[in-house]
């Protein structure tokens, strides 16, 4: 009986297993082949065809092979197919799914062509059944991991693409994605998942390879070792850490990149960036933790290779990012040693760069529209700041960025032997932007200082520098034509550098007499002060300053005038006055008092200094008719108030020295009856020769 029955059994076996080798064979090919297609197209939503050749095989597996397969586009799509495929290749071992173990020996598929497309809200890739009704919203809650989530077995065998296409487009945007090839395997949802592969993303080669402990326990909620690995001429990334347990997914683990060039995988993420130096290489190293909407990098622990570099600059720093706002908002804090933002500055056209005077203020519009991009709260501390030739030490800055508003706050600087605060504002929230620049430095250096902000080198000493200035405009020329506000200076024990007033002041009865600068300037001379200070405004970019006031042992100056910082322009008037003793060329006499009256004028580039003789002509003119009202010969008129003026003194004077015998008597002539005789043209000394002349010739 028992050899009876298993006698029927194994025949059984025999029967089903001939059954399934032969049935595929008697089934006509089209049977299998309109089914599929009917099924395959229901499901999708889309029409699926079966072009090529079908072939169906039940042992060892169920295996189901066709060759130019294809599904259509959604509709409004074109006529191009979705996608397509020269072969795919589908096997499932048939028995282990009776006891709901699915295991796949095989899902290849062979030169696969995806065309992904969006239209404006619509998609090309949205896959289902037609229902006719509207898709309902999606779930808030998201993906949730949870025990029991995988409720049966599964074993990926040899599941690959081979040398797939994928293409992107969205309006103008174009992006493509070939020689793709993909390798899964997973002998189990308990054992791990790996996944390694390569493409070419638009001529640039990458490589892919994901690591994940157990399928199942990702799937579960619980704690599952994690590595994945992108690599490529554009960007190397790693991660090697852990899933955390939980509903979420968050992940804790090492994370480092290295960036060869910025500006290099900008252009290739189509965001192309503005010319100019640095911006290449970025390398990062942290431990990175957190979920999908935020996460933290900390890379501040210098024993564990912590780093962040950017080009030269290296330091440490602590990251949160939160991706739950309407743009990504960052917190964090940044210590670097050194920081050079020279390199990432402007650069001046090629004709301005090779000069050195002040480049014309340029009209090229700048973007803003970066300072929209994220909202940032960052503080750093920067042991030495460099700007250009400008060197500060032990900065401390606090950076706030919200809604296209940046405040930068230097709450601490020290720079050429003094130290002191400053705010930047740019803000870019209305339609024209606008800035402010705030500065309070205190003991500072002038000479270094001056020389490294503006190229200027002629004024030394200590002392302190106030500016609040604020303006508006979509270019630098707008800004500099554009600027209001104050400031103020206060400088003691240096020198002007370029001119010796009391020398001037020595010189000035020549250069009265033939209206040239006197001695006193030049590029080795000097004018010591004990101090230096006054005020100004700013209004539509003139700066005008009305008490400028230096004192020094010898000399006091009094000034007043404008500068055009928009047009680039000089208006200025210096009233250098000898305040001590000092005698004239020739030790002739006392030049206390004397007003040298200078107007600098001209532009940034091309100043020019001279004496102001309309103010001279004015004071001998009104003088002149005042004394010649009053009854004065206008010639002594003249001579008395132009000497008066200058504090010369006008009458002039009689040596008390004896002559030598039988000598006539020398008269001194006094500066200002020699100014007077050049300007009548020494027609007095002609007037007492020409007789002398016609009694000889008679």
């Amino acid at each position: 009986m028992i050899r009876r029955l298993l006698t029927f059994l194994v025949g059984l076996i025999l029967i089903v297993v001939i059954a399934a080798i032969i049935i595929p064979f008697l089934i006509p090919e089209s049977v299998y082949r309109d089914r599929a297609q009917i099924a395959a197209s229901e499901n999708l939503g889309r029409e699926v065809s079966l072009a090529g050749d079908v072939s169906l095989r039940l042992l060892p597996s169920v295996q189901i092979q066709a060759r130019n397969v294809s599904i259509a586009n959604e509709e409004g799509f074109g006529d191009t197919a979705f996608a397509e495929m020269a072969e795919m290749r589908v096997g499932v071992q048939l028995w282990p799914l009776l006891s709901r173990n699915i295991v796949i020996d095989e899902f290849v598929l062979v030169d696969p062509v995806i065309r992904l497309e969006q239209r404006g809200n619509r998609n090309n890739w949205s896959l289902g059944p037609d229902t006719g009704v509207d898709a309902p919203a999606s779930s808030t809650e998201g993906f949730v991991r949870r025990p029991g989530a995988l409720p049966f077995e599964a074993s990926l065998g040899d599941i690959r693409i081979e040398n797939g296409f994928i293409s992107y487009i969205n309006g103008a945007e174009a992006r493509e994605i070939e020689g793709l090839d993909l390798d899964i395997h997973m002998p189990g949802l308990d054992d791990p998942l790996d996944i390694t592969g390569a493409l070419r993303a638009d001529g640039e080669t990458m490589t892919i390879g994901l690591q994940l402990g157990s399928v199942r326990g990702f799937f579960e909620g619980e704690e599952v070792a994690a590595r994945l690995n992108l690599g490529g001429d554009l960007i190397d990334l790693a991660f090697d850490g852990n899933i955390l347990e939980g509903e979420d997914i968050r992940y804790s683990g090492r994370f480092s990149s290295d960036i060869p060039s910025i500006r290099a995988l900008a252009a290739f993420a189509g965001s192309p960036m503005p010319a100019g130096a640095g911006l290449e290489n970025f390398t990062l190293s942290g431990n990175l933790s957190g979920g999908m909407n935020a996460f933290t990098l900390d890379a501040s622990n210098n024993s564990r290779n912590d780093h962040i570099r950017l080009d030269d600059i290296s330091g440490t720093g602590r990251f949160s990012v939160s991706l739950t706002g309407a743009r990504p908002a960052i917190d964090g804090a940044l210590n670097l040693p050194r920081l050079d933002v020279t390199p990432y500055m402007p650069v001046a056209p090629a004709t301005q760069a090779a000069s050195r005077g002040v480049p014309a203020w340029s009209g090229e519009r700048f973007d803003m529209s970066a300072l929209g991009l994220v909202e940032a709260n960052l503080n750093l501390a920067v042991g030495e700041l460099t700007v250009q030739d400008i060197e500060i030490s032990d900065a401390a800055l606090d950076v706030e960025l919200v809604n296209s508003r940046l405040e930068a706050n230097l709450t601490r600087i020290s720079l050429y032997d003094g130290s002191g605060r400053a705010t930047f504002v740019a803000n870019a929230r209305t339609a024209t932007p606008s800035f402010r620049i705030f500065a309070d430095l205190q003991s500072i250096s002038a000479l270094p200082l001056l020389d490294a902000v503006a190229g200027f080198d002629r004024l030394s000493g200590t002392g302190r520098l106030t500016v609040d200035l604020l303006t508006s405009g979509h270019s630098q020329a707008e800004l500099m034509n554009g600027l209001g506000g104050t400031g103020g200076f206060a400088f003691a024990d240096g020198a002007v550098r370029g001119v010796n007033l009391a020398q001037a002041i020595r010189g000035i009865e020549s250069a009265l007499t033939n209206r040239r600068l006197p001695d006193g300037f030049g590029e080795q001379e000097e004018t010591d002060f004990s101090a230096l200070e006054g005020t100004f405004t700013v209004t539509n970019g003139i700066a005008t300053n009305n008490n400028l006031v230096m004192l020094s042992p010898l000399v006091r100056v009094d000034g007043a005038g404008t500068i055009g910082i928009g047009q680039q322009t000089l208006n200025y008037r210096l009233r250098p006055r000898a305040v001590a003793s000092i005698e004239g060329q020739g030790g002739e006499r006392d030049l206390q008092g004397v007003v040298v009256p200078i107007i600098i004028s001209g532009t940034f580039n091309n100043p020019q200094i001279g004496i102001d003789w309309d103010v001279v002509g004015r004071a001998l003119l009104q003088g002149t008719i005042q004394r010649t009202i009053s009854g004065e010969d206008p010639e002594d008129a003249i001579r008395n108030v132009l000497g008066n003026a200058l504090g010369l003194g006008g009458s002039s004077q009689t040596s008390d020295e004896t002559t030598p015998e039988g000598e006539p008597p020398v008269e001194e002539i006094d500066p200002a009856e020699r100014l007077l005789r050049n300007l009548f043209g020494n027609r007095g000394t002609q007037a007492e020769e020409e007789p002398a002349a016609g009694e000889g010739g008679r």
